[in-house]
């Protein structure tokens, strides 16, 4: 039983995804920050921010769309969970090796990038817990049926039929 009518699993989940798009949203600000100041100074906009924006974009509007209740009970939302996290790894990557081992020396530019760093690791941790959470749902709560007429319920509380043979 549940907060209104709402299940544990749900509310987790909402938490999870509420907790994705803010960081999400976070990203799209710490780089977004170069994105505008390059575009105002009329200077090459580097694809690797431009990607980290992207990025970010993708995974706020997924994790807005995550909280839609009925989205959760398909299995394409695993798989774009996964997607999602290796979109995040290798953001981190990318920018991991740029930033972590600079020294800022006072440059409030740098900071942030490190610091963004670090945020687009949390983020891939958590879609990388969304990924095996939404995973092990379906894989618990998918409806299994026989495979040449679909009527007979499978699973833990349904009955099958033995066959008399024993090993």
């Amino acid at each position: 039983m549940g907060v209104l009518g709402m299940t544990a699993s749900y509310l987790l989940f909402s938490l999870l995804h509420f907790f994705q798009f803010a960081l999400a949203v976070t990203v799209c600000g710490l780089y977004g920050v170069d994105l505008q100041r390059a575009r105002s100074q009329g200077k090459y906009i580097d694809g690797r921010w431009v990607y980290a924006e992207v990025v970010g974009g993708l995974a706020a509007l997924t994790a807005l769309l995550y909280l839609i209740p009925f989205i959760l009970r398909f299995a394409a939302v695993t798989i774009w969970s996964f997607i999602i996290f290796v979109l995040w790894i290798a953001l981190f990557g990318l920018f991991g090796s740029m930033y972590i081992h600079e020294d800022a020396e006072g440059n409030g530019d740098i900071q942030r990038m490190k610091n963004a760093v670090w945020v687009n690791l949390a983020n891939a941790m958590l879609w990388l817990i969304g990924f095996v959470a939404s995973a092990t749902y379906w894989w618990t709560h998918r409806d299994r049926r026989s495979r040449f007429t679909g009527r007979a319920k499978l699973g833990r509380n349904a009955s099958t039929r033995s066959t008399g043979w024993t090993a």
